[in-house]
């Protein structure tokens, strides 16, 4: 696509996928990313590690506390504080969801989003269908990959099911990449890792993710030394965008320049 240079985000969740599974055998599209961006070799999302709660957290730069989401499956109840798309689309920004997964209806705030789309046929269709929104035009995206999480939990973390689900979302990662403007930073990041066949424990192989960044705001590739938390990514879409988060947010935007 032509690029316009207008700031854009991505944030695209690998829903399950252990940190240290992005290597170049496994998903060389990530890798790739990782040497080109911005990458976070210790970075945790929040405990208890599972998917509702962990993704309230990155999109809102909110501890659990905070927004109160303490489910992880479709709920009456919906996430208690404003996401990085509240402060963006307030602001005139156009925000669109692609998820892989139906409960994530329950952390959308309130008039927050231009365009919410539910695809329920995997992670290829997932990023076919955030394509289709990118061009429509947006300036915050949140794309979520469900199939990871979901071999884990049939076949095993680190199994070869696993690991080619993994080779399948990294497919769809380069897709997506390539789709968007150069100008768009890319944010590839994940809600928890797992063992054997679960997750939800506060043990490393459950709380370590991946965290990259690519394209866009990022300007010297490089590692980033400091420890980073989930609550970090909605803060450096923020910052990006030139955006608040609002009173109780404790994510802090990570360097973009490697620091």
């Amino acid at each position: 696509p032509v690029d316009d240079g207008v700031a854009r985000v991505v944030i695209l969740s690998i829903d399950g996928l252990r940190a240290d599974v992005v290597r170049p055998e496994n998903t060389p599209v990530l890798a790739r990313l990782r040497t080109e961006g911005v990458y976070a070799p210790e970075t945790h999302t929040i405990v208890p590690s599972l998917t509702l709660p962990s993704h309230a957290s990155m999109l809102s730069g909110q501890p659990p506390e905070n927004h109160k989401v303490d489910w992880n499956g479709l709920d009456e109840r919906r996430i208690a504080v404003p996401t990085i798309f509240s402060f963006a689309r307030r602001a005139g920004l156009r925000t669109v969801m692609v998820v892989g997964k139906e409960k994530f209806s329950t952390i959308v705030y309130p008039d927050s989003l231009d365009a919410y789309v539910y695809v329920p046929e995997g992670d290829q269709a997932v990023v076919d269908a955030a394509i289709r929104e990118a061009r429509r035009g947006f300036r915050v995206m949140f794309v979520h990959l469900p199939e990871v999480d979901m071999t884990g939990h049939g076949q095993g973390w680190l199994s070869e099911p696993y690991l080619a689900a993994a080779r399948n979302a990294d497919a769809a990662v380069g897709r997506l990449r390539a789709a968007l403007m150069r100008s768009t930073t890319l944010i590839v990041t994940a809600d928890h890792g797992g063992t054997g066949f679960g997750h939800g424990d506060a043990v490393a192989e459950h709380v370590r993710i991946p965290w990259i960044a690519h394209g866009g705001a990022v300007r010297v590739p490089g590692t980033v030394t400091r420890i980073v938390s989930t609550m970090d990514t909605a803060a450096t879409a923020a910052h990006i965008l030139g955006l608040g988060l609002g009173a109780g947010a404790l994510g802090v935007p990570v360097p973009l320049g490697g620091m």
